[in-house]
Parts: C-alpha cells; structure tokens; sequence
C-alpha cells in the first residue's frame, strides 16, 4: 500500500488540483496515499478549512469551460483527505503523519520560501515554512530516517531546488548537523514541479470552481516515482521550456491585466473574462505580448500557438477569476514574472530586452 500524503496549505487551488488528480486516480484503482492537511499561517481561513478536511468527507470540485471547443460543466466529489491538522496547534499529530508519510506537497504562497532573519527550524520556534520542513525532517532523521520526496507547488522556478537548498541550509546548524545534512542528500528527494490551472472560485467550506485545462508537470530524477498517473500529470526530464512558456506568458498576462486593473480604478470585481472581453484592453494586450513577448522564444517553444490557448483560457465563459485576487502580492510577481522574463531575455539576446511596451505597461515597477 502507498504511503501516506502530508499537504501543506489548504488552498482552493490545490484542492481543484493536486486533490482532485489524487483522487481520480485513486478512484480509477491507483494506489494512492491518504492525504493530511496541514496549515501553517494560523488565518482564520486556513483553520476553518482544516477543521472541514478533519471531518474526512469529500468536497465538491466544479470543472466548467471549453475543452476543445465543447463546453464542460461537471461537479467532482474529491476524498482521499482523511484529516486536517493547525501545524501550530497539532504539533505531535503533525509530528506522527510526517513520519509516518512517504511524499511531502506544498504550496505554501508566494513568499512560502521566505526565512527569518534569525531562523529557529525546530517544531516550538519555527515562524517559516522551510524552518518547519527542516524540524520535521530532523524528527524524521532521529526516528530512523525513511526515505521521503518532497514535492513542492509553489510557482517559483527551480522550486525543488530551492527548497532543498534551503533545507540544507537549516540543518547545516547545530548539532549532529553532518550527519543530518548527508541523511537529507541521500534519501530526501526534492523535485522540481509546475503546476498550471485557473481556479477562479472557492466553494464553502472548501472545494473550488476550476477550468477544464490543467497542468502538474514533475522534472524527473533517479528513485523518483510520482505518487500516481493522470493525463494531466507530466514527468519531463527539463521543466524550463514549459516553466518560462507559463511564467512568461500566461502568468506575465495575467499580471498585465492586474497592473491596468489597479491603474484604471476599475470595478473590484473585475474579471479577466470581462477584461478580455473589452476590445481597448484585449487588443493593448495582445500588442505587449505579440510585439515585446512572444518575439523572445526560441521557435521550438511555439510560443505564438501557447498564447493562442491562453487567451482562449482567460475569456472562458464559466470562470469568474477576480484581477483583485491576481494582484494580491502584485510587486512580488512583477519580480519572478516582469523582472525574470527581461532578465531571461537579456541573457539571450539584450538587443530583444528593450521591450517599450512591457516596460510602459509597469512604469515606476521597473
């Protein structure tokens, strides 16, 4: 039997996402690990949604748009979710599912890898995510030190990386520190992943409203098996052309659509349908993207059919996704996703960088 799952975060999108491909497969006979759901910011959100997943019902899922032209509108109830736990007030529970666990998610939002100034990765101090991995892992390593991969959803690039970079970092202080980080370098497994779906609506208590297309894209390593098949879930031994296509293209458009949200004082709820559906904002869209973007990618990218499909995605007439809820840590993804894409872009070609348009769009950002 498949070991069990520990969830970081108890976001809507990783409930019409992870949860939902877990639970398909496991509904289709796959061998799939119950999953515990842990939060870690101690919101009053994230309590009242672990309190929901500790009843281990399923919750509903809302699939709506087109596929391939044909529109979708189906409800799935998704299970698998056998508990919710507040990292902070369920510490020895936490405890035991990790050591108990065989495969780590997390999406823990944008700044999810960001670390104290004085760190303290033990399981009374910690004020991070990675110094609460880092706690976790080390009860893990002094209980006997099975083997665990850790896959983490955060949209950052290289973000398996990172995250064991930073892991390694932590455990690198204090005692038996040796012995702790070599135990992590050899049977910890961090893995590079992308995930890419609009989920545009919570429904309460939890579950969510989501489009048809969907993307949980693994970089492939020695040892590593992913924790199930799904037609959505793709193991690649390079994330980066699908990685820069979405950060660059999709996710940058999405941040466009924000920027002009907050600069025009248009209505709070907003949506990228109705934003794209107005010909002035769709057609300075497509100028930014199809004159200072898109030239950008190397021709096997196709990076002009990608973004085809993405404007496709954004006027889908079934999602309501609010530019308020994309700009929400606005600077922080002007950073990965403006800044980044002219970074990359200077790398190849400076010439290309100057990009009149992108630049104009952010002003005093840039």
């Amino acid at each position: 039997m498949s070991q069990p799952i520990v969830q970081f975060g108890t976001s809507r999108f990783l409930q019409a996402h992870v949860d939902l491909m877990l639970s398909q497969a496991r509904d289709a006979g796959q061998d799939v690990g119950s999953i515990t759901i842990v939060e870690t910011t101690g919101s009053p959100a994230s309590r009242a949604r672990v309190e929901a997943f500790a009843t281990n019902k399923r919750f509903p899922v809302r699939i709506r748009g087109l596929d391939n032209g044909s529109p979708v509108d189906v409800t799935i109830q998704v299970g698998g979710v056998v508990s919710g736990l507040s990292a902070r007030q369920n510490s020895n529970d936490l405890r035991a599912a990790f050591l108990d666990a065989g495969t780590v998610i997390s999406n823990t939002g944008d700044k999810g890898f960001v670390v104290a100034d004085a760190p303290k990765p033990t399981l009374e101090g910690w004020t991070t995510f990675p110094e609460l991995l880092t706690a976790l892992l080390r009860e893990r390593f002094e209980a006997g030190g099975e083997p665990i991969t850790i896959l983490p959803c955060e949209l950052v690039s290289s973000n398996g990386e990172l995250l064991r970079n930073i892991v390694v970092d932590l455990a690198s202080a204090g005692e038996m520190s040796a012995p702790f980080v070599a135990w992590i370098e050899a049977h910890c497994l961090f893995i590079n992943t992308l995930v890419d779906r609009i989920v545009s609506e919570p429904i309460e208590p939890v579950g969510a409203i989501a489009e048809p297309y969907a993307l949980w894209a693994l970089e492939s390593q020695p040892g590593f098996t992913p924790p199930c098949t799904h037609e959505h879930i793709l193991v690649v031994p390079d994330l980066a052309p699908l990685e820069r296509k979405k950060l660059f293209i999709l996710n940058l458009a999405h941040t466009l659509l924000a920027q002009r949200w907050l600069d025009s004082g248009a209505p709070t709820d907003l949506t990228v349908r109705q934003a794209i559906n107005e010909p002035q904002t769709r057609d300075w869209l497509d100028a930014i993207l199809v004159d200072d973007v898109l030239p950008a990618f190397p021709d096997n990218y196709d990076a002009p059919a990608y973004w085809e499909l993405c404007r496709d995605r954004f006027a889908n007439p079934y999602l309501d996704h609010r530019l308020a809820d994309i700009a929400q840590n606005h600077s922080a993804k002007i950073e990965r996703r403006v800044d980044g894409f002219l970074q990359w872009v200077e790398a190849q070609n400076a010439s290309q960088a100057i990009c009149p348009k992108l630049r104009a769009a952010f002003g005093k950002y840039l």
